[in-house]
């Protein structure tokens, strides 16, 4: 391999691996393949369209040189964009809520990025990021634009996010199989990789499933805000819904781990539950494939991996 010019030509192409180990523990009837997200530069799936949607920009001409790039993040894409920002030349401004853990602000601030951190929403649970929540980190990312004349990045409606995972994430998946899914599923946050896959997948005969949290407080950071007629997922071809809970996402997380020592998030943990729910149910004997969305490591100071909780 030569040199790269530069951190950003490292996101995507990242390995699939088979969970031959969890298939043989669950007697499960089917295939169960993980795509390594978390093993980008920035630890997330969310690094494909932060590249994506501020290539685009710069290449219409609507963000300038040097120009303030601002965006709402429950940190995931935050760090995405503040890695090709610090490369491209961009002060960034991340807009977040309180209630994600620390360690995502922290690895923001030490990529350069300005972080912005809003109050929850009274009655809202530290560690769970609910819709009110995001509502208000919307409202000061607005400001923030407003006030500094700022380009924003916008992950809800920017088409460079589901383009990213149409264009990358899907297609390595495919060709990394060799052509042998038959089904996939992702938790919804913006709606950009399930939107995204479902565009390349849904001709090839793939079904696609959008995993959603059982209730609106949950733990599972990055997506389950009960935000109705999402823009990336108009039109979607969707073969249906798997709804997974907070616990049975920390206990898939940790099974993940220890088993195949794949060391994910939440939202990991919740695709693997809806993977292994479909395996049992309408894919059985198929071959489902999902997304290691994020890393373990950025949870280190929530109940996933706490004293206890993690035994």
């Amino acid at each position: 391999m030569t040199p790269l010019p530069s951190v950003i030509e490292a996101f995507g192409d990242t390995p699939l691996v088979e969970l031959h180990r969890i298939r043989a523990a669950l007697g499960l009837e089917g295939r169960v393949l993980a795509k390594l997200d978390y093993l980008t530069p920035g630890f997330s799936k969310k690094d494909r369209a932060a590249r994506a949607i501020i290539e685009a920009a710069r290449a219409t001409g609507e963000l300038r040189d040097g120009q303030v790039v601002v965006e709402l993040t429950s940190g995931n894409m935050g760090t995405g964009l503040a890695i090709v920002c610090a490369v491209l030349g961009h002060p960034f401004v991340a807009v977040m809520s309180e209630g994600n853990s620390e360690e995502r602000a922290r690895m923001m601030r030490a990529l350069g990025a300005e972080v912005v951190l809003v109050p929850q929403a009274e009655g809202s649970r530290s560690g769970e990021v609910s819709g009110a929540d995001l509502a208000l980190v919307e409202e000061e990312a607005r400001r923030i634009t407003e006030t500094r004349a700022a380009f924003r990045a916008d992950q809800f409606a920017r088409e460079g996010n589901p383009d990213a995972h149409a264009r990358g994430t899907a297609p390595e998946i495919w060709e990394q199989s060799g052509h042998a899914v038959t089904a996939f599923c992702d938790f919804v946050g913006s709606g950009g990789t399930i939107g995204g896959a479902a565009r390349f997948f849904s001709p090839l005969g793939v079904r696609c499933f959008a995993v959603h949290p059982d209730r609106a407080d949950h733990p599972i950071q990055g997506g389950g805000y009960s935000m109705p007629d999402l823009v990336h997922l108009r039109g979607a071809d969707l073969a249906g819904d798997v709804t997974i809970t907070g616990q049975e996402a920390a206990e898939h997380a940790r099974l993940l781990a220890r088993t195949e020592g794949i060391f994910g998030g939440y939202s990991a943990g919740a695709n693997l539950a809806a993977a292994i729910r479909l395996l049992r149910g309408p894919e059985r004997g198929g071959c489902v494939a999902f997304v290691v969305c994020d890393s373990g490591l950025k949870y280190l100071s929530t109940d996933l991996w706490g004293q206890g909780n993690a035994e």
